[in-house]
């Protein structure tokens, strides 16, 4: 073996250890026990993570909680738009703007919309599905030969309550990739630490999950989510192609999410996803029909946004909130899985250049409306709100080391949820 491989395979199973110990400390020790499991879909699972996650026996039905404030309203879909982005993709300009005006309308307010007959046929969905469920029923330790915190640039493997959306963590598992850039490339050699290659499970014990995930599903998105910019980009009184030149090479990360079922008792400071904005410009979001995804209204209210087959679900991001200047609005959201199964979800998150400049669009200010924000270099931005969610990130500021990606763990710009 190789002194590199050797030295690889060691911080593997020090990351691993660490999870234990965190898992120990904030949860009932049965489920540390589920988490040395893997998902696996095991009824031992399901119990432990009931057993941290309640104070009384569940009740029957699992979409129901004595908390009010945990449960989203039953509101009819055109609560959240649902538009129809074949017109953009094949009509002519007047019909473009038609699109672009109605995406405008939904991001000036509710910031979330539901995006139909964009392109992307059904079985590439469900070709990620698949492999998800094969992934995350791999042995925990397999699973963490590829932990997010040792292999850097925000890819690979994260466990149960890595992610600190919830005061205690979230009930997920996740498997992150990006857009391959070579090793070598200018941008990453020049310092550019969230961009760099992907790194993927054995393809013996998961046969076909990059050509799924990636060639047949990722590719396809990005494709799909550079039109839905130059929508917003119309939106916004702007020309058609004026975020050309700053998404070359943009910071789209794709996360294939597992989250347990949560049953009983709903414990606010440890859901499935706790309630946060999106980083980058806007989210493209794919889910199983499990449900659970809560949109926060302006009156403060919940309101659940379920599952429409054939669709995906679209929210502006706070990098394009900076944008825009506030008009565009990045709302809260939250997954909260009491479906009784499991749910998988695809986020993807389009965001800029690494070096793009978060600046304030020129048609969205005014004598009368001042930019709000500062300019910040976009890949500086994400990464300090990598720094204040991943507990990998914190762990390594609070010993006293640089951040992993070469971020500054101090910098709090965005860090704030």
């Amino acid at each position: 073996m190789s002194r590199p491989h050797a030295r690889l395979q060691a911080r593997c199973r020090h990351a691993a250890a660490r999870h234990f110990q965190l898992l120990r400390e904030r949860c009932e020790p049965s489920l540390a026990q589920a988490f040395a499991c893997g998902p696996g879909f095991a009824t031992a699972q399901e119990h432990a993570i009931t057993s941290a996650t309640q104070s009384a026996p569940p009740t029957e039905a699992c979409d129901e909680t004595p908390d009010a404030a945990l449960s989203g309203k039953r509101l009819p879909f055109s609560s959240i738009p649902v538009i129809d982005f074949g017109l953009f993709l094949s009509g002519d300009q007047a019909q473009r703007r038609e699109v672009a005006a109605q995406i405008g309308d939904a991001c000036r307010t509710s910031g979330f919309f539901y995006l139909k007959n964009h392109g992307i046929a059904p079985h590439s969905f469900e070709r990620v599905y698949e492999q998800a469920r094969r992934y995350f029923a791999l042995p925990q330790d397999e699973k963490m030969k590829l932990y997010i915190g040792t292999l850097g640039r925000m890819r690979g493997y994260s466990p149960m309550l890595e992610e600190k959306l919830s005061k205690k963590g979230d009930l997920k598992e996740s498997f992150d990739l990006a857009l391959e850039i070579a090793a070598d490339d200018p941008d990453v050699l020049a310092g550019a630490h969230l961009l760099g290659p992907n790194a993927w499970p054995d393809e013996r014990l998961v046969p076909g999950f990059r050509a799924a995930i990636y060639d047949g599903y990722y590719l396809q998105v990005l494709a799909l989510a550079r039109r839905v910019l130059s929508a917003f980009a119309l939106a916004l009184d702007l020309p058609e192609d004026y975020f050309s030149n700053k998404s070359r090479k943009p910071m789209c990360n794709l996360r294939v999410l597992y989250y347990p079922p949560q049953q009983g008792l709903i414990d606010p400071d440890m859901l499935g996803c706790g309630a946060h904005s999106d980083y980058e410009c806007f989210t493209l979001l794919a889910q199983s029909d499990a449900g659970g995804l809560q949109v926060q209204g302006l009156d403060g209210d919940w309101i659940e946004a379920p599952p429409i087959p054939g669709t995906f679900v679209v929210n502006i991001g706070d990098m394009m909130a900076r944008w825009s200047n506030g008009l565009f609005a990045s709302t809260p959201h939250r997954v909260i899985n009491r479906s009784g199964r499991e749910r998988l979800s695809l986020p993807f998150f389009f965001g800029a250049d690494y070096h793009a400049n978060l600046e304030c669009l020129p048609t969205c200010q005014g004598p009368d409306n001042p930019p709000r924000y500062e300019p910040i270099e976009a890949g500086k931005y994400l990464q300090s709100r990598y720094d204040a969610t991943f507990t990998f990130r914190q762990s390594d500021a609070s010993n006293g080391s640089d951040a992993p990606n070469g971020s500054d763990a101090s910098n709090g710009e965005g860090g704030a949820k």
